[in-house]
Order: C-alpha cells, then structure tokens, then sequence
C-alpha cells in the first residue's frame, strides 16, 4: 500500500477548501456575466481557480493537480492584440531598426498586416484607424488570468490586456461608476492627464497597478498612449515595418511578418507617447539607452532598452496653459 505524504495530505486539504470557495465564486462569475453580456470573457473553470491558490506557494506547485490544471489552461491561450501606427502619429525609435532590415515589408499597404492578422484569428475585428493606422483584437479564447478588453470612449480607443489590482482606487480618483472596466479607466487617466490634471504623465501611470499592456489611440489629436507594467508581466512587442511605421503586438509572430528582425519585446516599467517618445515612469529622471538584443542565431534583432542611472533628464514641469491642445503638446 503506498504512502501519502504529509505534503500530499495538505495539499488533497487546501484542494477541497477551494473547491467550496468556487461555488460563491463561480455565481458571483455568472452573476458579472449576466450584468455584461457584451463582455465576451470565456467561464473560467473551477480547475482555473484553483490552480491559482495551488500557485501561490512554491511548495504546492509539487501537487499533479497544479500542473494538470496549469498545463490545461495555458495550452489553449492565444494572443490576439494588434496596432499600426502610421510614422507621422508615432515615430518608432530608431534604435529598434535591424541592420539587416530586408526582411520587413509595409505593414499597412493593402492591409497586409490587419489581414494576416484576421487569417490566423477568425472572428477577430479590425478597426480602421483611417490614414492614422489600424487597431485590430479578438476576445475568444482568452487566459483568464490575462483577459483582453477594447473600449472606445469619445473617439479614444483603448486595447487593454492584463489586469488592475486598485481599480476601485483608480474609480474613484477619476469618478468613473462601477461598472467601468480596466479599458475605461485608462481612458480616463489619459483624458485627464491630456485635458485638466496637473499629474506628470509618469505619475499617471505609475499610479497604475496590475499586471497590463495597453495602446491607446485618441483620434481628435492623433495621439498615442502606450504602457506597460514594471514587470512587464503580459507579453508585449514593438517593432518597425519597412517604411517607418509603429508596430505593437502580443504576439512575437505577427511582428515577425512585418517588421523581420527589427523588433523587441516592449520595455517594462515604460511608457511612449506620440509626443515624448519612450519614458520609464519608474525612473522618470533617467533617460533609456537602447542595448542591441541578439537572437539565438547571432543576429541583431533590434533593441532592449533599460534605464541608464548615469544620465539624468533636465526637470520640465508641466505649466497649466488651459488647453486641452497644449496639455497633449507636453506629454
């Protein structure tokens, strides 16, 4: 007769506790689905639940139940997140140029990209930016624990992927009711930060907290709103097409078919706008010096940038001049 260990015990233990939790938590689920039927979020699984108690000690990730349950959700996840940004409403670094850059084509020509895109993901919709660029998502298929949202607000479109930890923080600091999602409030931060608030836009951001990637594309100014988290938790990346326009995916594939090697995975605790370019809102005093990244075949594929502590940016407040043109002129 074989043993079960004091470890195995524990764990059989905590497995059974979770499930009693999943069935409050399994209601309060269909009860958000039936709030939100436009939301088209996938059931999470009671196996997903626990799986992430099981997560949260190292010592249970021994437990076959863990990697059963781990193996079962992340082997269907699929990354579907896409944005072209013409070269005049988003400039990419030049630093992300590949010296051998013959293998990018024009990812906005003929809607190459938007449509590959739309290949490998049925169901998936595309947004036409109009000369601007193009936006492109699918919410099938998802990892619960890294959903996708799409929101438009005022002309304001935003792709969020992730998670916040403070949303009711972040709801209330910017007056937003309860049923606004991540998508919403960044959004908001971004309208605030371009029209009224006198909050340096790394402040903005840092305030912040979660798991997330977002791009955000406000088509009255023709700006662009790009982040993500100090851990860079979701993957994420930037690239630059044969003709100079910005590229961002979560998927290092689709990048692949525009930009060749000219492409990197996004900086973490960093965010770009239109105006200002690549800032780390960790360090918002220190300029990012890029470091060429090499693949496993030798070739330079672009650049990773990182804080450089040596160099240190001038000090430029923010001066309120009243208009909502001129706040975005300074960010």
């Amino acid at each position: 007769m074989s043993s079960i260990s004091v470890l195995d015990k524990r764990a059989v233990l905590e497995t059974k506790i979770c499930l009693k939790s999943c069935l409050f938590k399994t209601r309060k689920f269909l009860a958000h689905k039936l709030l939100f039927p436009h939301y088209k979020f996938a059931l999470l699984p009671i196996s997903c639940i626990i799986t992430h108690r099981i997560h949260q000690s190292k010592e249970r990730s021994r437990n076959p139940l863990f990697w059963f349950c781990f193996c079962g959700i992340f082997a269907n996840k699929q990354k579907k997140m896409l944005a072209v940004f013409e070269k005049s409403v988003a400039k990419s670094p030049d630093a992300l140029n590949a010296p051998d850059h013959s293998e990018a084509v024009s990812a906005l020509k003929n809607a190459f990209l938007a449509t590959h895109f739309a290949s490998v993901h049925p169901g998936s919709v595309t947004v036409n930016l109009g000369s601007s660029g193009v936006m492109a998502y699918s919410l099938e298929k998802q990892n619960p624990l890294l959903p996708r949202i799409f929101a438009v607000v005022d002309d304001i479109f935003c792709l969020f992927k992730g998670h916040i930890e403070n949303v009711a923080l972040l709801k209330q600091q910017y007056g937003l009711n309860k049923t606004a999602n991540e998508g919403i409030i960044v959004i908001e931060a971004y309208r605030s930060l371009r029209d009224r608030g006198p909050y340096p836009a790394d402040q903005v951001v840092r305030d912040i907290q979660g798991k997330f990637a977002f791009i955000l594309f406000d088509s009255s100014s023709k700006a662009t709103f790009i982040a993500s988290d100090v851990d860079g938790s979701v993957p994420f990346f930037w690239g630059t097409d044969a003709e100079g326009h910005l590229v961002l995916a979560d998927d290092g594939e689709i990048i692949k078919k525009a930009c060749g090697k000219s492409f990197a995975p996004f900086p973490k605790g960093c965010f770009f706008t239109s105006s200002g370019g690549l800032r780390s809102f960790e360090h918002p005093l220190n300029e990012l010096k890029p470091v060429p990244r090499v693949d496993s075949s030798g070739h330079v594929c672009g650049a990773e940038f990182s804080v450089d502590v040596e160099a240190k940016k001038e000090p430029s407040g923010m001066k309120k001049v009243g208009s909502a043109a001129n706040w975005s002129a300074n960010y």
